[in-house]
């Protein structure tokens, strides 16, 4: 039940510009050159070629050719890798439930009803919030509850940061597509191991329409076993991907 005390208002332009990039969050700020970054793996070392390691016998190189980085074909291509199209999953309903309860940091959600109409992106369904819809601001750990389903211990990699979603059940994503409503024009997009540490990833700094084409060549590589989307200034959780 909403009361007064709980329900809050978005009123000023900061608070406006904010939501609608998603530069808030406790995560550190990421980089903002148009390239790959370095993680722990050599694979992800920046330079003219973005190389993702495969297997010995096939190596997928992404090049800067006619100034597009990687370049563009419309989509991710099916491979004889044996990798279909990557799979975009929200946070899942049961993780939802809990969240609205008490967060991953503990407290309870901060609700509000929405007013703004540009929204706020929407883990839950994956879309930007309406006019009238109440949401709920949660602390959200998105590496956590992968990481028990595979029994590995990410250690410090289990961040929490501020993640917006609808403050009651609502019908999730519209099928598994990237979400065209939350795309934005900058976006990166972090690869994670089977131990659940960072490898790497990829900064698309206004080539996001690369989103899809990217993530499946990051999942090319059979060490990463996930990939998060993730918004750039402050890394704050979108939704993940996998194959």
């Amino acid at each position: 039940m909403f009361t007064a005390e709980k329900i809050g208002v978005w009123r000023s332009l900061g608070a406006r510009f904010v939501r609608v990039e998603e530069v808030v969050g406790s995560n550190p700020a990421t980089p903002t050159g148009e390239r790959a970054w370095s993680g722990l793996r050599k694979e992800f070392r920046p330079g003219p070629f973005f190389t993702l390691r495969t297997r010995p016998s096939q190596q997928s190189v992404i090049s800067r050719r006619d100034g597009r980085f990687p370049p563009a074909s419309g989509g991710v291509r099916r491979r004889r890798s044996g990798h279909g199209f990557p799979q975009v999953l929200p946070i899942q309903p049961e993780v939802l439930d809990e969240l609205r309860k008490r967060d991953d940091a503990g407290r309870e959600p901060v609700l509000s009803i929405e007013t703004d109409p540009d929204g706020a992106p929407l883990r839950c369904c994956l879309r930007r919030s309406r006019p009238g819809d109440r949401i709920a601001l949660v602390s959200y750990a998105p590496l956590r509850r992968w990481a028990r389903e595979h029994d590995v211990d990410p250690g410090p990699y289990d961040e929490v940061g501020p993640v917006f979603i609808h403050a009651e059940p609502c019908a999730g994503p519209d099928g598994g597509r990237w979400p065209e409503e939350i795309r934005g024009t900058r976006r990166v997009l972090r690869a994670y191991g089977h131990d659940g540490r960072i490898l790497g990833g990829y900064l698309l700094d206004r080539k996001t329409g690369l989103s899809e084409r990217t993530a499946g060549d990051l999942l090319l590589d059979p060490a990463v076993a996930l990939v998060h989307v993730r918004a750039v200034e402050y890394g704050c959780f979108l939704f993940e991907v996998r194959r």
